[in-house]
């Protein structure tokens, strides 16, 4: 947790709306996202917690309204693969694809790139798999390799969409733990989820409902506690 300050914003949304024809994904959503912490996005199933952070990672163009970077550079990890199954990739060219965002595609990998990358496969406990195809990975590996891959690329702003859901303990702790790492290396984490041991260590907790935000804490634990009145 950090102490209460001023934040410094490393995203805004400024009334940001997706429609999808006549459905409508986000509407009129504001956000500010403070540098160097955690904000959580929770709701239910379709409330459009995954298209807002789309929208804030840069992968969807909303409707209306705009999103402001601030000079951050973003690092997405969706919860499906990018990159097809039956693609010759092994599991480091899966990780080292997130090193481009420091070089640029296919250009030639500096000392400290590949430092990135050896990191990033420790951390997420997946250097055994290393010269696996990516393709034949479990669930879980796959999710840890995706998330290895965003890690790779040190950006200053790490989006994951459900970082924790269908995974074994073991690895969910794992991930659990990269993003607390991400934290404290100054980096700023937004995630959507349900898991609640990140709700609790989040600093800023924003709900959806329908595409509108409904609530918003400042803290994980506080946040919680409001919303079981």
């Amino acid at each position: 947790m950090h102490p209460p300050s001023e934040p410094v914003a490393a995203l805004t949304a400024h009334a940001v709306r997706v429609s999808f024809g006549d459905t409508t994904a986000l509407d009129g959503v504001g956000l500010v996202v403070a540098r160097g912490r955690l904000t959580v996005i929770v709701g239910a199933n379709g409330a459009g917690k995954s298209t807002l952070l789309e929208v804030l990672a840069g992968a969807r163009e909303p409707s209306s309204g705009r999103v402001e970077t601030h000079g951050s550079s973003r690092s997405f990890v969706p919860q499906r693969a990018a990159v097809g199954e039956h693609l010759p990739l092994t599991v480091r060219d899966v990780v080292t694809i997130g090193a481009w965002g420091r070089t640029g595609p296919f250009r030639r990998l500096r000392p400290a790139d590949r430092t990135a990358i050896d990191d990033a496969l420790r951390r997420l406990d997946i250097v055994d798999l290393a010269r696996r195809p990516f393709g034949i990975l479990s669930g879980g590996q796959r999710q840890r390799a995706l998330l290895a891959q965003g890690l790779a690329r040190g950006a200053d702003v790490l989006l994951l969409d459900e970082p924790t859901t269908g995974l074994d303990a073991a690895s969910a702790k794992l991930n659990r733990t990269a993003v607390a790492r991400e934290i404290e290396r100054g980096a700023t984490v937004v995630c959507v989820s349900h898991d609640q041991r990140l709700i609790a260590a989040a600093d800023h907790v924003v709900e959806l409902t329908d595409g509108r935000v409904v609530r918003s804490g400042v803290e994980g634990v506080s946040f919680e506690r409001e919303r079981a009145r």
